[in-house]
């Protein structure tokens, strides 16, 4: 929403004159004009006048319910062919009149009771059965400024291409507030340790986009996820996704996880060979122009904006550990360079070791180098052996996909010391104290029996994308059940709309993107949904 300002006549004409220049031109008459329109204003013209605070949402009532006990069904089937196009702002909304972004409630979907060796499950609990900790498994936001000039947005296309434009993503800052208004409201039924993240946390590695993505966990009075002009698609306050609104932050801790998309240009390509599109005022590959009715994809002039500069791997580090507690990353972590961590469960012997896997080289895969093994991984590992924790490893990328850096849009070779899928699981497997490796990145929900050969089995969780169907977090429950075995639970759970409009549209357009066929459903398997997972307690 726009401000007005007071200034004279004479300033007024020639700092319209310098911003004018400033569109036109390249990202250094941007910076250059931006630092001569401070300099030429009198003071008086550089303090807005106040604008009211948004107005706090109320608190979720009761808890949210699990997918155990009822699950949101697409009303309408998923159009085969996929012949409408919902980046068409007319083609959408004949598509949401028609019903396709319509949710209809759906029965529980049980746990599904699993074992490494495939046989029965264990005997039942025994009287000192405890639970050791309950938490949140929160993965791929991808958190995205949709007015970004680095996008490529005209390449949207059912399949390869499905997440170059998503119809929820203007509202994805609404979305993402539901997610922490949900799990606030679970943890005052049954309360949490922390929220654990999953990666892909913002789109492509901008400093707006992190910024966003922080103060809505962290809280904060004002969030606005607006980028260039200062659009309000919708007069009036709090009516639509560009308009600030409040964050009521998360009530427990989170972590950190970093995932491809934030280190890297659309989750593929190095920061510092992109840096000049994030901030430049022309348009090739789409970005949206909520100037205009719908917010539709366009190409050519946009208005740059210096808060979409792309952060480099230190650089993001750094803004992280300025947030809040930190959320992991720590001076030691920050001296390291990359998001490798541990933290321990107060009064449980589980600890968390989170893993950076993202490839500084580009490429969607993920990447362990040896470097990283010698100088933390195994470090680390062997530590927990000692001290007789149970270990949790955190990383964005599960195991099957880690890959040998390479990557063929940069013509960038492989990676030293990079280790192959098998190198991975056979180096973990000799640790029998690890229960699970959490991981994203799929956008699927997906259970993985890990078995090196010779080793130590241990299980793989992946959690789908809230960015994409069905637009869900896990909790996860580690139990020590007190009868030779410890059971891991990771139920589904959806994210709540009650008293907030905004997020209940960009809910509706996200349900129009999987119905429309060009969106990928990442549900899964039905086993690989709500899981009962045991395996023997270590040691």
């Amino acid at each position: 929403m726009s401000q007005t300002r007071a200034a004279g006549t004479g300033t007024a004409e020639h700092c319209r004159s310098l911003a004018a220049r400033a569109r036109r031109g390249r990202p250094a008459a941007f910076f250059s004009a931006a630092l001569a329109i401070a300099a030429c204003a009198p003071e008086e013209s550089l303090a807005p006048a106040p604008l009211p605070a948004p107005n706090p949402l109320p608190a979720l009532r009761g808890a949210p319910p699990l997918t155990t006990d009822l699950t949101l069904i697409p009303r309408s089937a998923v159009l085969d062919p996929p012949d409408r196009n919902p980046a068409v702002p007319d083609e959408i909304e004949k598509m949401l009149a028609e019903g396709y972004g319509e949710v209809d409630l759906g029965p529980g979907l049980p746990l599904a009771p699993a074992t490494l060796d495939g046989t029965p499950p264990p005997p039942p609990p025994g009287p000192g059965s405890r639970l050791l900790t309950r938490f949140i498994h929160l993965a791929d936001t991808q958190l995205a400024d949709d007015e970004a000039p680095a996008r490529l947005a005209i390449f949207d296309s059912p399949g390869a291409f499905a997440s170059a434009y998503r119809p929820q993503e203007g509202h994805e800052c609404r979305i993402l507030n539901a997610a922490v208004r949900t799990i606030n409201a679970l943890h005052r039924s049954t309360p949490l340790d922390f929220v654990l993240l999953g990666g892909d946390n913002a789109d492509s590695a901008q400093t707006n986009e992190i910024s966003w993505f922080t103060s809505i966990l962290d809280g904060a009075e004002r969030v606005e996820c607006d980028s260039g002009d200062d659009d309000d698609p919708v007069q009036g306050p709090d009516n639509d996704p560009k308009d600030p609104f409040f964050a009521e932050g998360l009530l427990v801790p989170w972590r950190w996880v970093t995932g491809n998309h934030d280190v890297l240009h659309q989750g593929n390509f190095p920061v510092d060979s992109r840096a000049e599109l994030a901030v430049a005022n022309i348009s090739e590959g789409g970005t949206r122009d909520w100037s205009l009715p719908g917010g539709p994809v366009i190409t050519g002039e946009v208005v740059p904006d210096p808060r979409r500069a792309l952060l480099t791997r230190p650089a993001l580090l750094e803004q992280l550990a300025a947030s809040g507690d930190g959320h992991g990353i720590g001076p030691e972590t920050r001296a390291y360079g990359k998001a490798f961590y541990e933290f321990d469960v107060k009064d449980t012997p589980v600890r968390v070791i989170v893993l950076d896997t993202a490839a500084e080289t580009g490429g969607a895969n993920g990447v362990i180098v040896q470097d990283d093994v010698d100088r933390f991984i195994r470090p680390a590992l062997d530590r927990a052996q000692r001290e007789h924790r149970w270990v949790v490893l955190a990383s964005h990328h599960a195991s099957r996909l880690l890959g040998d850096g390479s990557f063929a849009g940069t013509g960038a070779p492989k990676v030293p010391g990079a280790l192959s899928p098998e190198a991975w699981q056979a180096f973990v497997g000799g640790y029998d104290n690890v229960l699970l490796h959490l991981a994203g990145h799929t956008h699927v929900h997906r259970l993985t029996q890990v078995a090196p050969v010779g080793g130590h089995a241990y299980w793989e969780l992946e959690t789908s994308a809230l960015a994409d169907y069905p637009h869900q977090v896990r909790v996860i429950e580690i139990w020590d059940d007190d009868n030779g075995f410890v059971t891991i639970r990771g139920v589904a759970l959806d994210y709540a709309v009650d008293d907030d409009p905004v997020a209940a549209e960009g809910r509706r357009r996200a349900i129009v993107d999987f119905t429309s066929g060009f969106g990928d459903d990442g549900s899964g398997a039905p086993e690989w949904r709500n899981v009962e997972l045991s395996i023997e307690r270590p040691d």
